[in-house]
């Protein structure tokens, strides 16, 4: 079973929340909605379960348009991000709530809540209240009681959004292994990139109603197809004017760039093993240094601009206000609506991934 919008639009009054949305998510995928707050993603969402009404185009359904099929008839759960657990209910009464307005057999009810309470992990909790379980557990309830009646589709608003970040990201790899295993089309909505790339197959960005750019993470990473989706996705120093580097003497003047912390080394002016590379780098003092767990970030001045940069703990200790030779190896140009990757043509003919 498979989801497609076409050429969907819809307004609230003069705000555009969608703009001429077209996409296609494939039977089992698990596809991720990405983008800031306020950019339409939640409405894209609504508009698919039915409880928006787009001004115009087409929502499809396994080949069949349900356009002006009732929310309750059109065979999709939905994971809210509060969960909309009933409080006077115990987990089992919650599960088996869609189930029971279906006018499922008891028997039948019983073997599929049990089943999916196996299934979330919820073992010996069927008794229990919502007030007794924790925020994850909630959510896991919340999960269950939507795959319930076995929907066609499954779609999720910031599921994780109410969660602790310790718990989220069990819960997103819970999640991403549930859905391979039940194997339901499922679209879930987040402005959080790591949750994205974490557990999506394909992502789709949302900016200002638009659909920017939809591939796999890796692709659109590595991809951006819009000065957009450059400067969303990953973390990046966005340059007014990329003029005066180094190797780049080929790139127009006046044009913004965007430089990610994987363009960037930085070494010691001592290091021996890239003494030949001194005249590509540029001059660059340390401002601030972070812990990231396995590696440091460092932050450094280079030619008036802030740059990041990653470094192992296992190379030479650096401290903040030393002097370090940067390279940069490759930076996003940015045009109208288009990304363009310029390479530093002095390290022309140098691995610089061995750097």
């Amino acid at each position: 079973m498979y989801v497609e919008m076409k050429g969907i639009n819809k307004n609230f009054g003069s705000y555009e929340a969608a703009k001429d949305i077209s996409f296609r998510v494939d039977q089992g995928h698990l596809a991720a909605l990405l983008g800031p707050s306020g950019s339409g993603k939640t409405t894209i969402l609504r508009m698919i379960a039915g409880l928006e009404q787009q001004d115009s185009g087409d929502v499809i359904v396994d080949g069949n348009v349900v356009n002006h099929i009732p929310a309750k008839e059109r065979g999709i759960g939905f994971v809210f991000q509060n969960y909309a657990l009933f409080r006077h209910m115990t987990v089992f009464e919650n599960i088996a709530f869609g189930l029971r307005v279906q006018k499922k057999g008891k028997k039948e009810i019983r073997d599929r809540v049990m089943e999916l309470v196996e299934l979330v992990g919820l073992e010996g909790m069927h008794k229990r209240y919502p007030h007794q379980l924790s925020g994850g557990q909630r959510q896991r309830v919340a999960f269950a009681r939507a795959l319930a009646p076995k929907p066609q589709l499954l779609l999720l608003d910031e599921p994780f959004a109410a969660i602790d970040a310790k718990v989220r990201k069990e819960l997103r790899v819970w999640l991403k292994e549930m859905i391979a295993q039940v194997g339901i089309t499922s679209l879930f909505v987040t402005h959080d990139q790591e949750e994205a790339v974490a557990v999506a197959d394909e992502i789709m960005i949302i900016n200002e109603g638009r659909l920017e750019q939809m591939g796999k993470p890796v692709e659109i990473y590595k991809k951006p197809k819009t000065s957009f989706v450059a400067q969303f996705i990953g973390t990046s120093a966005v340059l007014d004017d990329f003029d005066g580097f180094k190797g780049f003497e080929e790139v127009p003047k006046g044009r913004k760039a965007i430089v990610r912390p994987e363009f960037v080394e930085a070494f010691k002016n001592d290091n021996e093993k890239v003494r030949s590379l001194i005249p590509a780098a540029e001059k660059g003092v340390i401002t601030d240094i972070s812990f990231r767990g396995s590696t440091l970030e460092l932050t450094l001045e280079v030619n008036g601009i802030s740059l990041t940069t990653n470094r192992s703990l296992e190379r030479r200790h650096v401290e903040i206000g030393e002097e370090m030779c940067v390279l940069i190896y490759r930076a996003y140009i940015l045009e109208e609506d288009d990304t363009t990757v310029y390479k530093n043509q002095m390290l022309k003919g140098v691995d610089v991934e061995a750097l």
